[in-house]
């Protein structure tokens, strides 16, 4: 055996060794699979739509900043070479009307308003896709097939007075989200990750709790109350009043109008 072949099969062997299966991932492994037949099973794994109407509010230091009624129409993308394979329009306004939205292309993100469709900071698109790479859900429908991605069982805890299965989820760049599972429900019901924010050169905790689970179409249960919190601070709670899975949604519902005026 030549000295390169040598390397290489030690390589193997060892890349072998590091994924091998431990009490640890068998453990998550029986827990990830029980936390998606609680979603719907196949209707939650083969799920391509899925709209939520609701209730958006802001918040600062803890106080309400805005309320603005929202429509988060979201598709799934089989076949897409982009890092994030899902497209979504986030609709601003009252009485159905869309005043303001945001429109998560394949390759860019957009805000749109009256005066027209604006690309979001490149710094702003990368948090958001992130944030989109930690999701429980979308590790969950998109992402437990991924080369080198690793989940780990941590053990059984007490969170926020519900009794929890502790999860950690490793991506193949060393991304890493935690996620507590409901005991009984099986059902996400808190995740927690850390990213770097160049803007104050530190690191900052970015945690989400789901609650009031209901069906939504297909079998599938989905959280209509979503909260975050950035730093142990309320930033941002979502209050679903109708979510529906399964729709239709034309793809010009994720496309920039043809004659869209482009703000710089």
């Amino acid at each position: 055996m030549s000295g390169v072949t040598r390397r290489l099969f030690l390589g193997t062997v060892a890349s072998g060794l590091l994924h091998a299966a431990t009490p640890s991932t068998t453990r998550a492994k029986e827990v990830v699979a029980k936390t998606i037949h609680a979603l719907g099973g196949d209707g939650f794994r083969q799920m391509m739509t899925r709209t939520e109407t609701g209730r958006a509010y802001s918040f600062y230091r803890e106080q309400i900043t805005g309320l603005s009624y929202a429509r988060i129409h979201t598709k799934y993308l089989s076949h897409s070479e982009a890092p994030i394979r899902m497209v979504q329009r986030q609709s601003f306004g009252k009485g159905g009307k869309e005043d303001t939205a945001l429109l998560v292309t394949e390759k860019e993100i957009w805000n749109l308003s009256y005066k027209g469709a604006k690309a979001m900071a490149s710094e702003k698109a990368a948090q958001f896709r992130e944030s989109q790479f930690h999701d429980i859900f979308y590790i969950l429908r998109m992402r437990l097939e991924e080369p080198n991605f690793v989940t780990e069982h941590h053990g059984q805890d007490v969170v926020e007075n519900q009794p929890v299965e502790h999860l950690e989820f490793i991506d193949g760049e060393n991304r890493s989200v935690s996620v507590w599972i409901h005991s009984s429900t099986l059902l996400p019901v808190k995740q927690a990750f850390k990213r770097w924010d160049p803007a104050i050169n530190d690191r900052r905790e970015e945690v989400t709790r789901y609650t009031k689970y209901r069906e939504c179409g297909n079998g599938v249960m989905w959280p209509h109350d979503v909260q975050r919190e950035r730093d142990k601070e309320k930033i941002y709670e979502m209050y679903a009043e109708k979510v529906v899975v399964g729709a239709s949604l034309p793809d010009s519902m994720f496309e920039l109008p043809p004659l869209a005026t482009i703000l710089k």
